[in-house]
């Protein structure tokens, strides 16, 4: 029923595909106007109406070298070790 269509996002220029699985979701969700934006150009918008390229959220662990508490930019599983930013230095 739906086919891929090509178009062209009115921020960048670029083409983008609207893919026939979004087309089916759009029209599942009640959706009448197809998208106007590529994909980075939406998460550029998403980012600004957030307050711009804030800082990167930041997580508090405890290093696994000489335990003192520190921030990493990732959600540590468990699975593996975390360095403080000065024991990864001397890692390397």
């Amino acid at each position: 029923m739906y086919n891929d269509k090509t178009l062209i996002c009115k921020d960048c220029g670029n083409e983008f595909q609207f893919t026939a699985s979004e087309q089916e979701f759009y029209a599942e969700k009640g959706f009448t106007n197809e998208p106007q934006r590529c994909k980075p150009c939406r998460d550029a918008r998403k980012g600004n109406a957030r307050g711009g390229n804030s800082e990167r959220q930041m997580f508090e662990t405890v290093c696994s070298e000489c335990g003192k508490t520190c921030r990493v930019p990732f959600e540590p599983r468990g699975d593996r070790p975390v360095y403080c930013s000065e024991c990864f230095s001397n890692r390397r």
